[in-house]
């Protein structure tokens, strides 16, 4: 523990930008002329399987200690907006990992590996899609360029899981706001970080060189950028004493707002409209972050009781979620259905309907609801995910299950969607399933030694020479391999 709190005044200085980019204030360079260099590439002392590895242990202490959003609806989103980015942005790896930190304030980041992470507070604070996009533009950009790879090139050194230790704790300190994360890397060289301070001002301004050309090539609005600078800026200015964190390890200066400003004016000026998507899921975030349920229905009737807000889809369909919430569930019925026939085949309307009809008991029309749009849309995430939750409700373990086991394939990586399978096949009274499940949830959270105890109970209870028995094994002898490389390391 004393060694613990002598990293605490370093690393109090650390946001989680600080190895990489979790802060977007950082101050700016003055502009160079000179044209962008191409820094992408996997080659170098980090590259290729090295940042996999990063990658995955940072995953892997995110799962196990900060606190994430499981909202299915606001992930699917922010998956569709970061992959209208993707094509536009230098990746070398685009199958990225996405986080989504429930913290209302404003933050991201993206480490090696390709994992990028989004607080639910950035939804509060961007008012437009293009300022919430150009956030992920920027952080994409510091993806592509490889900027930590870069510095520790510079650094002459190649120690990956020992940082990638060092990442995860720094990162974790940030968005838990908690002391896990500096002791998460106790015992390792925090000084290095400090001293890899010193390229990421360059770093910046290149992320944001990078990013504006990212929105642009995607069809949108570069301009978002400079506006999110000022929104940041003037949070600054209201908060006083009280400076976020992230703008009280890299200020933001006017002279990079000024910067990014002249660089987006030299796109060529369009009108970029809004999905009206984004506008639901900032509704549905602000509800979420609301003092309680009842004080989100007073905030939303309150916008709707005025002239410029009465009509707009976005606050009605937030005063149905608060209603919701608020177990007012008449009132959030009435007002879903409205928006659904005015709005007919919206997924989020069809799956906001059908929560309340599941918290209704109204199962038989949840499920006409829901299938009807899973068949418009197969494979849907959230359509998916509240037919799990409908079946789980009507006490159907065995269908609840095998939607939960769709989702599996199609997101390997998600933890909670194991964990729900795991309740299902429970109620289903297949505990072989529950082990499994409970094996695949375990070692998501780096909890090896009770995956393979899961494993094993899964094996013991099916017949030798079985198929399944066969994949129980193997997966268990792929556990056993993760056990003795943790061991090793």
């Amino acid at each position: 523990m004393k060694l613990v709190r002598n990293y605490r005044r370093t690393l109090t200085r650390i946001s989680a930008t600080a190895l990489l980019t979790v802060s977007l204030a950082t101050p700016a360079l003055k502009a160079e002329p000179s044209p962008l260099p191409s820094f992408g590439g996997s080659g170098g002392l980090i590259a290729g399987q090295q940042e996999a590895s990063i990658g995955e242990q940072v995953m892997t202490s995110i799962r196990r200690s900060a606190p994430q959003i499981q909202d299915p609806l606001v992930y699917d989103y922010l998956y569709n907006v970061i992959y209208r980015l993707v094509p536009s942005a230098p990746l070398d790896n685009r199958d990225l990992q996405l986080v989504l930190i429930d913290s209302p304030a404003l933050n991201a980041f993206a480490v090696p590996g390709g994992v990028v992470g989004v607080n639910g507070g950035l939804f509060l604070n961007a008012a437009t899609e293009q300022q919430f996009a150009s956030v992920l533009a920027h952080e994409l950009a510091h993806l592509s360029q490889r900027h930590f790879a870069r510095r520790m090139e510079q650094q002459e050194t190649s120690a990956p899981l020992t940082l990638a230790g060092m990442i995860a704790g720094i990162v974790l300190s940030a968005v838990t706001q908690s002391d896990i994360g500096i002791a998460a890397i106790a015992g390792t060289q925090a000084m290095a970080i400090q001293n890899m301070l010193s390229y990421s001002r360059a770093h910046e301004q290149e992320a944001d060189r990078v990013g504006l050309e990212i929105l642009a090539n995607a069809g949108l609005d570069p301009r978002g950028m400079p506006e999110m600078f000022e929104i940041m800026m003037r949070q600054n200015r209201l908060q006083g004493n009280k400076m976020p964190e992230y703008l009280s390890t890299h200020p933001l200066t006017q002279s990079r707002v000024s910067d990014t400003q002249n660089r987006a004016e030299q796109y060529p000026s369009k009108t970029v409209q809004d999905s009206q998507e984004y506008h639901l899921m900032r509704s549905r975030l602000q509800v979420h972050y609301a003092t309680s349920p009842a004080s989100a229905v007073e905030i939303f009737e309150s916008y709707l009781n005025r002239d410029d807000t009465r009509k707009n889809d976005a606050i009605r369909y937030g005063l149905a979620v608060a209603y919701k919430e608020n177990n007012q569930l008449n009132e959030a019925q009435r007002i879903l259905q409205e928006l659904l026939s005015s709005n007919p085949g919206r997924i989020t309307f069809q799956v906001s309907l059908a929560e309340v009809y599941t918290q209704q008991k109204r199962y038989e029309e949840a499920r006409q609801l829901l299938t009807t749009a899973l068949s418009r849309n197969p494979r849907n995430y959230p359509i998916t995910w509240a037919l799990a939750g409908l079946e789980i409700a009507d006490g159907n373990g065995t269908a609840a299950a095998g939607y939960l086991k769709e989702l599996t394939r199609q997101r390997p990586s998600g933890d909670q969607i194991w964990l729900r399978l795991a309740e299902a096949e429970g109620m289903a009274r297949n505990i072989v399933g529950v082990h499994r499940a409970r094996a695949e949830y375990d070692a998501l959270r780096g909890d090896y030694r009770s995956a393979q105890r899961q494993l094993r109970q899964a094996q013991e209870k099916l017949p030798a020479g079985s198929a399944e028995r066969q994949v129980v094994s193997e997966r268990l002898s792929e556990i056993a391999s993760r056990i003795q490389q943790a061991n090793r390391s």
